[in-house]
């Protein structure tokens, strides 16, 4: 049995059903969960049904092999044992940080965590803040805090919703990985909710996109990354442009901007036949003398690398990624010579 179950659950409020048929699982204690999926797409309602704030419609929450909703059982919220870190403060503000932070540990039901309360604020550079009072820090400050109290109650699960959204890019990064090591070593349970594809992927042994009240694909990073299962998923993640191609000859497409390009085409497509494939930036590598010249119509400079968009003879648009020591030639000619023959490693197709 599974550690975690979330098995065909609806969840619906009194206007419009926000979750439909919804199941993903967590196969065991330890493993991050993270769910992925543009706002208002219902990643906060899961975790508040799985914390007892919401009641589902239909399906069924089970965690350690207790039922913790279903349409006959419902567990109160203090008595789950689960653990919520809201995207905004939820922090007393009638008690210091040092005290909002220690409320949980009284809560604890699975004995001493492996971190002391100054060891996390030390990890999340808070504890300098231990005597100030909610309104005295910043909403990033806040919001650490209410990480580290939901840690502190070790508890079976641990549900983050948007835990770095106040954080500034370089401490972010610190903090990200602070909380990896205390994940690894607690080993609690975590699901996290996040907009941001290289935190879910950094964090998640599994990762679920939620389109459409349901997921689309609830996989590895690398399965969602290299074999993503629908066009949706390549939207999501702004992972290229699909292009049509047609199966010419053996490990050789054709498409009419690009002409040949090579790849090991799946045995399930046969000579002729037509069909759309992924070409990414770096797909397309720069070559000055070559004889397929693009025009560039934008560029997105990136330190080492930029990103530039080209127009095709069919006014098609495809991007290109080349090292930034091209910068002056590209620039002066407004023309991107591709390298021909096109070659792609890991051939994405529909």
């Amino acid at each position: 049995m599974n550690f975690f179950e979330y098995k065909n659950v609806d969840f619906s409020n009194s206007k419009n059903i926000i979750l439909e048929n919804v199941s993903f699982s967590i196969k065991n204690k330890g493993q991050t969960i993270c769910l992925l999926g543009p706002s208002g797409v219902g990643k906060t309602t899961i975790l508040r049904t799985i914390a007892g704030l919401k009641y589902i419609s239909n399906g069924e929450i089970i965690l350690n092999k207790k039922i913790l909703s279903n349409n006959k059982i419902f567990i109160e919220p203090e008595k789950r044992n689960v653990s919520l870190s809201f995207q905004d403060n939820a922090l007393f503000p009638h008690f210091d940080i040092e005290k909002n932070i220690k409320l949980a540990i009284s809560k604890n039901n699975n004995g001493p965590l492996f971190f002391s309360t100054d060891e996390l604020m030390d990890l999340f550079f808070i504890k300098h803040l231990k005597k100030k009072y909610p309104h005295e820090v910043s909403a990033g400050e806040a919001q650490r805090a209410c990480v580290i109290r939901s840690i502190s109650k070790n508890p079976d699960l641990l549900l983050l919703d948007e835990p770095f959204a106040n954080l500034d890019h370089n401490l972010k990064e610190i903090i990200q990985k602070n909380l990896k090591d205390i994940l690894k070593k607690t080993f609690i349970t975590t699901i996290i909710v996040t907009h941001d594809k290289n935190e879910a992927f950094y964090f998640g042994d599994y990762c679920g996109v939620l389109l459409n009240k349901k997921f689309e694909q609830f996989d590895t990073p690398f399965n969602l990354h290299y074999k993503p299962q629908t066009k949706k998923i390549l939207e999501f993640f702004n992972r290229g442009t699909l292009i049509p191609v047609k199966f010419i000859k053996k490990n050789t497409l054709y498409n009419d901007d690009l002409g040949e390009i090579n790849a090991e085409v799946p045995t399930t497509f046969s000579i002729n036949q037509s069909f759309e494939i992924l070409i990414q930036p770096e797909d397309l590598h720069f070559d000055e003398s070559s004889n397929l010249q693009l025009e560039i119509i934008d560029r997105k400079f990136n330190g080492s690398n930029s990103i530039y968009v080209l127009n095709t003879k069919n006014n098609n648009k495809i991007s290109a990624s080349v090292i930034s020591d091209h910068y002056r030639i590209l620039e002066e000619n407004k023309k991107f010579g591709i390298k021909k023959p096109i070659y792609i490693s890991n051939l994405i197709c529909f």
